[in-house]
């Protein structure tokens, strides 16, 4: 298949106008884009003349996107190949930042590019890389123990059939060296009486996906390292689309926003009071987005404004290790 792909075609960014409604009386400044994909929130931001973007992608495929986006905002958009954990890494020093926003979605140009592997629809070599990785979705069956393949299944993808499709990827991988195909294969023929609206290989590319990116400690450490850069009164943006990193989102806001103890017997006390919540609930697509983009259905959107300093976020570390272990799992058994 043809891997040249039209990267702006039938693009239709997530809960946009949402967005902009949220984000448009900070206008007049800076706003970081951490997931430039194909530019929609970008380029709506940029519709406002008074307005700057610096935008970050770890893929290196959106660099095309990126510099058709420069051209066109001489001087009010910059790029920075790079993964947004390592924001605090480029010294952004400015004082008319105004928000940090994510989409934690993948683009339709990652989802069609074939070579990468992201979709159960894709074959050949086993990938799943987004950039800037240390190894692939191949390194990764060819070489990690049962052990650890059940686990990443179980906790990354909340897979129930978690230990018999790791056993029987094993004993496949003895045999020949396993294509993206023969993944979906193996795993259909496990599932093949669960009926399911989704495809049965969902949840298992999921948990590779999350494995081989270490989206668990990049969205972790992009939320504190934005928190750091944003002055008082800035906001942060996040769009999920699965439960686990809804969870840390959810949490990181909740937990660090202007809460009070919840037992009814305890004194009330504020606790870790830097941001301020704007909605306890998320946004999420209405009925006549999900018929233009069903990819929007599991979409949901959180923000909060930062109301103090704060550097100490334990309690995240703490909450979320049990994630972060998995991720750091050996690949090499």
């Amino acid at each position: 298949m043809n891997a040249t792909i039209n990267l702006e075609k039938n693009h239709f960014p997530v809960l946009l106008n949402e967005l902009i409604s949220i984000i448009s009386p900070l206008y007049g400044g800076t706003f970081i884009d951490c997931t430039l994909g194909q530019g929609g929130y970008s380029k709506e931001i940029l519709k406002t003349k008074s307005n700057k973007v610096i935008a970050f992608d770890r893929d290196p495929d959106v660099l095309q996107i990126a510099k058709k986006i420069e051209n066109q905002n001489k001087n009010r958009f910059n790029f920075f190949n790079s993964k947004f954990s390592e924001i605090d890494k480029l010294n952004i020093k400015d004082n008319d930042l105004k928000a940090v926003i994510f989409d934690l979605g993948y683009s339709l140009n990652q989802i069609l590019d074939f070579k990468k592997g992201l979709s159960f629809q894709s074959t050949g070599k086993l990938d799943m890389r987004l950039g800037l990785n240390q190894f692939s979705c191949d390194d990764v069956i060819s070489n990690i123990s049962e052990k650890s393949l059940n686990k990443i299944f179980k906790i990354f993808g909340e897979e129930k059939n978690s230990k018999l499709i790791a056993r029987r990827i094993i004993q496949n991988r003895n045999k020949n060296k396993l294509k993206t195909e023969d993944l979906v294969n193996i795993v259909a023929e496990i599932k093949k009486y669960k009926f399911s609206k989704t495809n049965p290989s969902t949840k298992i590319f999921q948990a590779l996906r999350i494995y081989i990116n270490k989206e668990i400690s990049e969205l972790i450490n992009g939320l504190i390292y934005s928190f750091k850069i944003l002055p008082v009164g800035g906001m942060i943006v996040v769009v999920t689309f699965h439960s686990i990193e809804d969870k840390i989102v959810k949490f990181f806001f909740k937990n660090y926003s202007d809460k009070k103890n919840s037992s009814r017997y305890a004194p009330n006390v504020i606790k870790n009071n830097c941001l301020k919540l704007k909605n306890n609930k998320p946004i999420v697509p209405g009925n006549d987005e999900i018929k233009i983009n069903p990819a929007s259905r599991s979409a949901k959107l959180r923000y909060a404004i930062k109301t103090d300093e704060n550097d100490n976020f334990n309690e995240l570390h703490e909450k979320f290790n049990y994630l972060i272990e998995t991720e750091n799992l050996s690949y090499n058994s």
